[in-house]
């Protein structure tokens, strides 16, 4: 069972979290919502918030999603749940039911938005800044490999409202 629990109590890592665990980045509300696995992103503090940004291509299901409305989770799970992050990454939301194949139970928060019962740690991110990402700022040609199709990454910068943790 997950309890709420402030963003200062959580011990661990952004980077083992988002880097090395991947976690689902979800977006709606019980009626109508879509996920979708992610391993990009940060935690931090900025204008005085704690803080979360998450990166999304506009190509992706969940990314029309986020932009409706003003709130998403990150749901980060054990190492059991592996195979349904990699479900959750590799089918589209917009040809199947994908939640229900992943077996997940969707919960709603206080405000609306969604999450997953079986995850050992959720925020929940209010939206407060969005910009896309431009190639001709890249400082490092390099970077320019990660987009064969053009498709930049819109990155959102969210405000962490809520913490639940098992």
């Amino acid at each position: 069972m997950l309890k709420k629990i402030n963003i200062n109590d959580l011990k661990q890592s952004a980077t083992k979290l988002i880097g090395k665990d991947w976690m689902l980045v979800t977006a709606g509300n019980t009626e109508s919502c879509n996920t979708m696995t992610a391993s990009w992103g940060g935690l931090g503090e900025l204008w005085n918030r704690p803080v979360a940004f998450i990166f999304v291509r506009p190509t992706r299901y969940t990314y029309e999603f986020i932009e409706r409305e003003n709130f998403f989770t990150l749901s980060f799970f054990e190492e059991k749940h592996r195979k349904t992050l990699q479900l959750c990454g590799t089918i589209s939301g917009r040809k199947s039911d994908k939640i229900a194949e992943s077996g997940l139970t969707p919960v709603a928060s206080d405000n609306g938005s969604v999450f997953f019962q079986e995850a050992k740690l959720v925020l929940e991110c209010k939206k407060l800044y969005f910009a896309d990402l431009n190639p001709e700022n890249f400082l490092d040609q390099n970077i320019e490999k990660h987009y064969p199709h053009k498709d930049y990454h819109r990155v959102y910068v969210a405000e962490i409202v809520n913490t639940y943790a098992k």
